[in-house]
């Protein structure tokens, strides 16, 4: 679970949306669904967590099943009721980078998924502190990036906005989504409230790493005149560790 919070910033928790909003907020709801350009509303009812997975799969609520990057089987608790509900659910489709892991014996379908030293991404920790991951060999046989896989299947399953060419192009939308209507800024100091950054006027005098500058956003965003940011090809290249929200610094 080495990206545990990186996963949390996109949302990728049953009671989350991306960018740390709420999915029980109505407001945040519509802001994503506009920032996506959403053909409909977004669903307001929380998901199934983790943790109730075996439940709703044994009640019949779950069908199918998609697991990636843990091995659910071993980890959650109740492992062995999560094993048992797997073998009673309709199809089990398991990313995995290895074909020997206990997770993987209970699934229908294997996707050959990269090993930690085969990715190109970025982690996040604890502290929201965004390291830059590369690759230390070429990946092994068909094994390809998780973004890349769900975005295949996406495609195929005829959903549009899945036209990710690189993993800079999904960090490129996290940025842009942070900072979607995000118009105010205020200290931590002023109502003992946390400080939310205005991201069109704040990012640009701070220190992220080593990059130097920030270029105007997405596309589609620039032409609706969103003032927002993202990294350049070589920007994302040569990243080095930052919090996400930077440093002051002196112009």
């Amino acid at each position: 679970q080495p990206n545990a919070m990186g996963g949390r910033e996109v949302g990728a928790l049953a009671n989350l949306l991306a960018a740390h909003l709420d999915l029980d907020n109505e407001q945040h709801r519509h802001l994503v669904a506009d920032f996506w350009q959403a053909p409909q509303p977004l669903a307001a009812e929380v998901g199934v967590k983790a943790c109730d997975a075996a439940d709703a799969i044994l009640d019949g609520r779950i069908k199918a099943i998609w697991i990636m990057a843990t091995n659910p089987v071993v980890s959650l608790p109740e492992a062995d009721k999560f094993r048992r509900a797997l073998a009673t659910c309709d199809l089990v489709i398991v990313s995995d980078c290895s074909v020997d892991s206990d997770t993987v014996k209970c699934a229908d379908i294997v996707l050959p998924a990269q090993g930690w030293g085969e990715k190109s991404g970025t982690v996040t920790n604890s502290e929201r502190r965004i390291s830059r991951q590369r690759a230390l060999m070429p990946a092994l046989g068909q094994a390809k990036p998780d973004w890349w896989i769900l975005s295949q299947v996406a495609k195929r399953m005829g959903l549009a906005g899945f036209d990710y060419q690189h993993a800079r192009d999904i960090f490129n939308e996290h940025i842009a989504l942070t900072a979607y209507r995000n118009d105010t800024s205020q200290d931590v100091s002023e109502n003992n409230q946390p400080r939310h950054l205005n991201l069109a006027k704040d990012l640009s005098p701070m220190v992220v790493g080593a990059i130097a500058s920030i270029e105007e956003s997405l596309n589609h965003l620039k032409q609706q005149n969103k003032n927002v940011f993202s990294f350049s090809h070589d920007a994302y290249d040569v990243m080095t560790p930052f919090q996400w929200g930077g440093a002051r610094i002196t112009p």
